[in-house]
């Protein structure tokens, strides 16, 4: 019962049948979809003396997969480039499975597009590392993105509003 009286208002608490009426999210699982690693100029570009300049691009999508299970693809891709030839392509599918249950629908999107990002990169940050440094490169590793702030700013220009509240799940 809330305080205005309505005895169908749980204010979070479990029912009394038992059934869990709190908001939960939680990661399931994470997991490498696709791993690509291209030396196309090997070994002539280990003989440039200048550093390669390194471009980096991210690409985030969220599908759900089941009854409150969604999953999130952060895409990374990096290429880099010495004396105007390809030193490297990495290429990263990291996805990760989230389990959502009684999250109110205006806060799924900006969980799966903004927090769940930024549980994933991470790990997916080692892997891009790992697979640079095993092609004969020095590791790059990634500065840290704030995913949420990202989330908000895309939807700030199509438009969309959310509440301060949105990122501190």
């Amino acid at each position: 019962m809330d305080e205005q009286g309505n005895p169908n208002a749980t204010g979070g608490e479990p029912l009394a049948n038992g059934a869990d009426t709190a908001p939960a999210a939680g990661l399931i699982s994470q997991y490498v979809k696709d791993l690509s690693f291209e030396n196309p100029n090997a070994p002539a570009v280990f003989q440039e003396q200048q550093p390669p300049e390194i471009n980096v691009q991210f690409d985030i999508a969220a599908a759900q997969v089941g009854d409150e299970v969604h999953e999130v693809t952060l895409k990374i891709e990096v290429r880099a480039t010495s004396a105007g030839k390809t030193a490297f392509i990495a290429e990263l599918s990291y996805a990760g499975l989230f389990g959502l249950r009684n999250v109110p629908a205006e806060h799924i999107q900006p969980f799966l597009l903004g927090e769940g990002p930024r549980l994933l990169f991470p790990f997916a940050r080692r892997v891009v590392a790992d697979a640079i440094r095993d092609g004969g490169f020095p590791p790059l590793l990634l500065e840290p993105i704030d995913f949420n702030a990202l989330f908000l700013q895309q939807a700030q220009a199509q438009g969309i509003q959310f509440g301060d509240e949105v990122g501190h799940a």
